[in-house]
């Protein structure tokens, strides 16, 4: 996925922003509004994980207005503001999840994949293809029982794959899923990614359509 992360704690934001590239994810920090809303509006986002008290403002306006020009992406809120009420205005306000700081990380990540999931129209975190089974919610791939060991970056295409089993990506989509603006992608990055992952669990477990992209094929 390519998430927008806003927070202005550097601690916390480096913190989070490394959890989430050793997941495989692309992502990309603003620590003010006026920069979230720049970076939303060169850049389409898969997932906002929210701030609400940024120097420049608060969250719930901004994701009220998120919301009102009928953006839809999926936003966990993460604050250090605890009461019920303040849980209660941040999903009224259409947030999809709300953490409270501080949190784990590994937590973390398994809120991003479940929202990940529902908005992929694909709840369920099991996945089977053939003799491959792909556990999207503990991150583990078998193939006839057997573990299949993937790096961070393998597991987020499988992932990408497996979520949208009929969508074909283009190689700038998986480019923007799996790495920052500030991030090198080299010209064949995507290619050496697909090869390994085909090594690993099967010619055919993923198709490239000549000219257009790949999708998810039968290993």
């Amino acid at each position: 996925m390519r998430v927008l992360l806003i927070e202005d704690d550097n601690v916390l934001g480096g913190a989070v922003a490394d959890q989430i590239r050793a997941d495989g994810h692309g992502v990309d920090r603003a620590a003010r509004l006026v920069e979230a809303q720049e970076a939303l509006d060169a850049q389409p986002f898969d997932l906002i994980l929210l701030d609400l008290m940024l120097p420049d403002g608060r969250g719930i306006p901004f994701l009220k207005a998120l919301r009102a020009r009928g953006d839809v992406t999926p936003v966990i809120i993460l604050t250090a503001l605890d009461q019920v009420s303040d849980r209660i205005a941040g999903l009224q306000a259409g947030a999809d999840d709300y953490l409270v700081k501080p949190f784990d990380l590994a937590e973390l990540s398994a809120r991003i994949g479940a929202v990940s999931r529902r908005y992929a129209g694909n709840p369920n975190p099991l996945v089977e293809l053939g003799d491959i089974q792909i556990d999207l919610g503990g991150r583990v791939v078998t193939q006839a029982g057997r573990l299949v060991a993937l790096t961070a970056r393998e597991w987020a295409l499988l992932e990408a794959f497996a979520s949208r089993p009929t969508q074909l990506f283009t190689k700038a989509q998986l480019e923007e899923l799996l790495y920052s603006f500030d991030d090198s992608v080299g010209s064949n990055t995507i290619e050496v990614h697909v090869s390994h992952l085909r090594k690993k669990l099967g010619k055919g477990l993923i198709v490239t359509e000549r000219g257009m992209g790949y999708r998810l094929g039968q290993p």
